[in-house]
């Protein structure tokens, strides 16, 4: 299915969510660094209270909202006529890319909460770790969307 007013609106629609995909991406960046440097402080110290306002604040204002729109005007470009075609096998490995995205942005936002409590739901080496998914993550999209190797 595709929507045919979508057509003249691509270049609008594509900038638009690739704007958003960059802000979510530095947000899917930063926040795990965030919580490498929170692990290493103790509880209710000055700097783990700077740290949560931090958290909490890039979560909120910034990745939960770049989420949102790099879903919409993905949706929006999906739904322009000749976009994709869905015989193509690389669009399947850039959904399970979006899926892990989507993944490490629910697990940061679920570490957001056991943090706010003064808890350390990961080490720092898990965090360091973690760091990695989205950027392995974004390899594997744009090789499939540049690229389109099958």
């Amino acid at each position: 299915m595709t929507l045919e007013f979508l057509g003249p609106l691509y270049p609008w629609t594509k900038s638009l969510h690739v704007i958003s995909v960059f802000a979510w991406m530095a947000g899917l960046f930063y926040l795990p660094r965030l919580y490498v440097y929170h692990s290493q402080v103790a509880p209710g110290d000055a700097r783990s209270e700077l740290f949560k306002v931090m958290e909490r604040r890039l979560l909120k204002a910034i990745m939960n909202p770049a989420m949102i729109a790099s879903y919409v005007f993905g949706i929006l470009v999906v739904l322009t006529p000749g976009v994709i075609d869905w015989t193509a096998g690389w669009w399947h490995l850039k959904m399970a890319g979006i899926a892990a995205l989507t993944w490490c942005h629910m697990d940061l936002a679920r570490a957001l909460k056991g943090f706010a409590r003064d808890e350390r739901p990961r080490s720092e080496r898990g965090w360091r770790i973690l760091n990695e998914v989205p950027t392995l993550a974004l390899i594997v999209i744009v090789v499939m969307v540049i690229a389109k190797p099958f």
